[in-house]
Parts: structure tokens; C-alpha cells; sequence
């Protein structure tokens, strides 16, 4: 594992770099005690210092706030432990897994839900890896692995294209989906040997990028994501709703038709998961669905992602966006609705004669 890129390690390199006043250095090693703490150079070009309200540095800056745990908050929020059999894999859905080769990341964000566990240098030994695939094997209605973490992406080509070769080699796999910051954080580690690394022969290969601001789809950003579209691989989006970062309809939108222009489908808008020290970036579920209701009549049909909840305990996501239709009795007991457009006008379906 290496990076392309100098890091930003420690409270003295935010320092250093003028992202933060030397006032701050004691909260801020305070949380990274505690936290693992990363910014690449790529990151720490976008934040403005002068700005108290940066939406970049409020995802990787350390802020004293993330010590207060609030008492629905737990380490493993979404239940990962619940579902995994094997060191390094999640089993939550039927037809799919996640595969956790590594919990390592090019930057840290702040409002991690795996926060308890990234950070440490950990990789699945080459016995923990091949067990992993031995489960995949053995387990036939395993059409998807979802390579996460940490992001598989810290890993070199060869190594990668190891895992995905692996994968390529199981028959009842179909699908590879890869869940990765890179190519915002670290554009340049977005090679030609990495992307054809990701490519299996008689596989699909599926990129999942994680953005929650328009300003991280920079040009050198955009360039890496076309290096994977342009090589065939689809790629989707998947938000975090922040307040303080998106939690604005115009600002949300700007980011989805930024995505759109790079030729990235929004996949997923996470609603803020129950980890520890995250309450002061989490929204009201009831904003969220208003956030929603503006990027419907406002924004193309293609800027729309699914709005969901991973539901505490490992039950898995569930979608939470507004509803527009309810159902009322009709004559005779046939089926009618009352629905609504994108300017909140109701209207009879089917409509009376």
C-alpha cells in the first residue's frame, strides 16, 4: 500500500499546511488520538482556511464536537459485525457480499460509520483473504462482492488485480463493484495499470464514487473518473447528506449535475448513520425528504439519487424519500389516488371523467 501523494498525518501538518490556527492543535490531537486522521495534498488544496464554514474542511478537518457521543450512537452502526462469517466479509443481502481486503484509506472523514476500525494499518493476511474467497466460492447465490473497507484503492495494481482476477475466476460471480474517494483525493493514483487492474474478463466492473460536495469534482478529478468510464467501466455516486457540507437544495444539486457531467449516475444519498461523534453533521430525516422534493421539480431526472436509511443493527438500507401517492376509496371499491407534481399540486388517478 502507498500513496501517490504526500499525506497529511498529524495535528502539526494541518499546522504546517495553514489549515488550522496553532489555538486548535490541542482538540485536534485530542480527536486524533482517538480517530485516525488523513488529508491528501489533493484535499487540502480545496480547503479555504479563511472560510470558518469550509464544506471540504468540515469533512476532513478533526473537530473537538466528534468526542461527544450521544447515546443511540454505537461503533458498529450498521451492524457489519452481525453479518460477518468470515474476517473480511459482510453477508448481509442475500445475492450479494462486501469484501474488506483492506481499513485503510487515503483520507479519513470525519463522519466515518466505520470509524472505529479504519485507520489502523490492518490488511487481510493472505490466510484471511483466501478464506474470504473460499466463502464467496462456496456460497453460489453470491452474484455481486463489493470491494470496500477502508478503500481498496490504497492498494497497488498488481495486488488489486490479484483480488479481482480471484474474483473473475468464480463462476456465480457477475458482478465486481468497487467503493472508492480516490479519484477526488488522490486523482493521480487512478493509473492505466490500476483501472485495467479492475477488469475481470466476462465480469462487470462498477465504481462507485464517493462525493458530497461539487468542489471535489475538480479537473484533475474528472480526468480520473473518465481514465474509468472511458475504459468501460460505469461508474455511480453515493452522498452522504452532512449538514453544514450539502444539506442546501442548490447546493445539493450542484453536486449531482456535477456528477452527471462526469458521467457518474447519483446512486445513493445516505442519511447520516449512528456513528459516534457524528451528531453535529446529521440532518432531520424530515429535511432530507424536502432536500429530495427540490431536486425532483428542479433538477433532471438523471441527477436523482436514492434517498435511504441503513437501518441500526444490520437490516440493511431501506429507501426513506418522499412519497407522492396516496391511495383513496373510490366507487365501488375501485382502486384511486391522489398524486402529487413537482410543484405540490394533488391530483385524482385515474383522473374523473
Amino acid at each position: 500500500m502507498r500513496s501517490t501523494r504526500k499525506a497529511l498525518h498529524r495535528p502539526d501538518d494541518l499546522i504546517a499546511a495553514g489549515l488550522v490556527s496553532r489555538e486548535r492543535r490541542a482538540g485536534i490531537e485530542a480527536v486524533a488520538a482517538r480517530y485516525a486522521l488523513a488529508l491528501t495534498d489533493d484535499v487540502a488544496g480545496l480547503i479555504d482556511p479563511a472560510d470558518p464554514h469550509d464544506p471540504i474542511a468540515r469533512q476532513f478537518v478533526p473537530d473537538p464536537a466528534e468526542l461527544n457521543v450521544s447515546p443511540e450512537e454505537t461503533a458498529d452502526p450498521i451492524g457489519d459485525g452481525a453479518h460477518s462469517p468470515v474476517e473480511g466479509i459482510v453477508h448481509r443481502y442475500p445475492d450479494r457480499v462486501l469484501l474488506k481486503p483492506v481499513h485503510v484509506c487515503a483520507v479519513y472523514c470525519r463522519f466515518c460509520f466505520r470509524r472505529e476500525v479504519v485507520g489502523h494499518g490492518r490488511a487481510l493476511s493472505r490466510e484471511q483473504l483466501d478464506a474470504a474467497l473460499d466463502y464467496i466460492r462456496t456460497h453460489r447465490e453470491i452474484w455481486e462482492v463489493i470491494l470496500t473497507g477502508g478503500d481498496p484503492l490504497v492498494l497497488s495494481a498488481r495486488r488489486l488485480g490479484e483480488i479481482v482476477n480471484a474474483l473473475g475466476a468464480i463462476e456465480h460471480v457477475k458482478i465486481i463493484r468497487v467503493h472508492t474517494r480516490m479519484p477526488v483525493v488522490d486523482p493521480g493514483r487512478i493509473t492505466p495499470a490500476l483501472v485495467r487492474s479492475l477488469k475481470a474478463r466476462g465480469k462487470a466492473t462498477y465504481v462507485v464514487l464517493h462525493a458530497n460536495h461539487a468542489r471535489e469534482l475538480t479537473p484533475p478529478a474528472r480526468t480520473a473518473c473518465a481514465r474509468l468510464v472511458d475504459a468501460g467501466i460505469p461508474m455511480l455516486s453515493q452522498t452522504v447528506l452532512l449538514r453544514g457540507v450539502n444539506d442546501e437544495a442548490a447546493v445539493l444539486g450542484e453536486l449531482m449535475r456535477a456528477l452527471i457531467e462526469s458521467r457518474i449516475k447519483p446512486y445513493y444519498l445516505h442519511h447520516g448513520d449512528l456513528a459516534p461523534g457524528t451528531a453535529h453533521w446529521r440532518t432531520g430525516i424530515e429535511h432530507g425528504q424536502a432536500l429530495l422534493r427540490v431536486l425532483r421539480g428542479r433538477f433532471s431526472g438523471l441527477c436523482q439519487p436514492a434517498y435511504v436509511l441503513d437501518i441500526p443493527g444490520g437490516y440493511g438500507k431501506s429507501p426513506i424519500g418522499p412519497n407522492y401517492l396516496t391511495r383513496v376509496e373510490g366507487l365501488n371499491g375501485a382502486a384511486r389516488y391522489d398524486v402529487e407534481d413537482f410543484n405540490g399540486r394533488r391530483h385524482a388517478y385515474p383522473p374523473p371523467r
